[in-house]
């Protein structure tokens, strides 16, 4: 019980924070007149009242954080900050005649703050500005995630950052130890963020969008969220320049922050190519991008130009996880959706806003498999895995080999629990990938007429599992279910 306390503590100051963020909504609110402003006030005046009397109830609990609280910490931040996150969501829709239950609510505010952009809401051009600008922040709060922005603040409060980072970063990176102090880490990784956050809102600006609908899609830009305020995403500008525009800071984002914050740390930037992971991104991005303005040309869907035009967009855009869309892509011929689907699995780096397996875990998994195949021929020979110039330890390697056996069998289970509700496979394989790998578009019957509103409260709970495991990175969560874990 002692764990728990000391996590319930942490989790007290992460609510206190988490309420501040609804200061933006409140100032658009008052800003607009749209009479909202009480609604934001209330609900984070009773978030902060809930993380503040959860910390003062457990203010003496002042341990260090080790390696199974963060892990614990980490869970059960992604599971309460959605609920924190749907109480200002669920009485603002309400003002504005949304009436949703709570799976539908819980469900949205999952989608926005993992970024995947999934929505049950039908009508998102008219619903009040403030409340499309707290969907979307959330999305961008939520991209580089929440618990690296409370990094920077909780060692102020006596709070170790280091069992959070490892906890909470993503991939390989989480043993990278790049300044000497992991508050000075975190400050550098979101101070990149924020700076190309505001060069990417000032291209949208300065390529034709309104100033609110640049400073929205930055944020589901940036996060690779999707989440747009407009039902028709994208088609609802029919700007090539915008696509354009997007289609840079998508694939931006896709790459490791961390490389930035190194690049202008030390002046390196030479090092973002030379990184195999950030290579690899972006060839497979723009590689699978021509590849499919190939097929849509070749297939007669598009001339030439409209073929590169949408095919190059909507493979960044599915393949970041982001999930823009300005045509209806699922009803492409079959292979383009089922393969773009499948790209938004790898395509993105550790370190980035997106979700997936990460380009990183492929990268060492296809050399193991080379150095498997080599072996067959010379069993003596010695060939180290190598990553760019560095050796990759074994434990890495066989920690990628677990993460893709578990990362397998919960798009497996998930599935058939999908099945046994009468769905149809391709619209539960397709959910269900959506779901874990963050991305929030799939071919099947949810194409850009049919929403996730339409699926049952089982159907949307699966989802909801699903979001939550692909961001928690399924490894944090199967490690809870552990009996060892609990023994410590």
């Amino acid at each position: 019980m002692k764990d728990l306390a000391i996590v319930a503590r942490v989790l007290g100051m992460l609510l206190c924070m988490f309420s501040a963020a609804l200061a933006l909504p409140l100032v658009v609110s008052l800003a607009q007149q749209d009479g909202l402003w009480r609604l934001y006030a209330a609900s984070g005046l009773m978030i902060a009242a809930c993380g503040g009397a959860l910390w003062w109830r457990l203010r003496r609990q002042s341990r260090d954080l080790l390696p199974r609280h963060g892990i614990i910490l980490v869970t059960l931040s992604w599971v309460v900050l959605p609920l924190a996150a749907s109480l200002p969501l669920w009485l603002a829709l309400a003002w504005a005649g949304h009436v949703l239950s709570f799976t539908h609510v819980y469900f949205e505010a999952v989608s926005a703050l993992t970024t995947t952009g999934a929505t049950v809401i039908e009508g998102q051009d008219a619903l009040p500005l403030s409340l499309n600008i707290w969907r979307t922040f959330l999305q961008w709060i939520g991209g580089m995630g929440i618990l690296i922005m409370a990094m920077a603040v909780l060692p102020m409060l006596r709070v170790g950052g280091s069992q959070l980072f490892r906890a909470e970063a993503a991939g390989p990176i989480k043993d990278t130890k790049l300044t000497p102090r992991i508050t000075e880490t975190a400050n550098g990784m979101w101070g990149v963020y924020l700076a190309i956050s505001a060069v990417c809102a000032l291209a949208f600006w300065l390529a034709g969008m309104q100033p609110m609908d640049a400073l929205m899609h930055m944020f589901t830009t940036m996060s690779l969220g999707g989440l747009s305020p407009h039902d028709a995403s994208f088609a609802w500008f029919d700007s090539p320049l915008l696509e354009a525009v997007a289609l840079v800071f998508m694939v931006l984002a896709s790459c490791n922050f961390t490389l930035y914050f190194v690049a202008l740390r030390r002046g390196k930037w030479f090092a973002l190519w030379r990184d195999p992971e950030a290579r690899a991104t972006v060839i497979a991005l723009l590689g699978g991008g021509l590849l499919v303005s190939l097929i849509l040309w070749a297939k007669g869907v598009y001339a030439p130009l409209d073929a590169l035009r949408y095919g190059m967009f909507h493979t960044v855009s599915v393949a970041t996880t982001t999930g823009f869309a300005s045509v209806d892509y699922p009803h492409w011929p079959v292979f383009v959706p089922v393969f773009l689907l499948l790209l938004s699995g790898v395509a993105t780096s550790a370190g980035s806003t997106g979700g997936g397996i990460k380009m990183v875990r492929m990268l060492i998994l296809i050399k193991q498999a080379r150095r498997e195949l080599t072996r067959l021929v010379h069993p003596r020979a010695m060939q180290p895995v190598l990553l760019g110039r560095n050796v990759v330890d074994n434990r890495m390697i066989f920690s990628v080999l677990a993460f893709i056996l578990v990362y397998g069998a919960t798009v497996f289970v998930l599935v058939m629990a999908l099945l046994l509700t009468d769905l149809d496979p391709l619209t539960a394989f397709s959910v269900v990938l959506s779901s874990v790998n963050c991305t929030g578009t799939g071919p099947g019957t949810l194409g850009m007429d049919v929403g996730y509103g339409q699926l049952s409260n089982f159907q949307m709970w699966i989802c909801t599992l699903g979001m939550l495991l692909g961001r928690l990175e399924i490894l944090s969560f199967v490690t809870l279910l552990s009996p060892a874990f609990w023994r410590g």
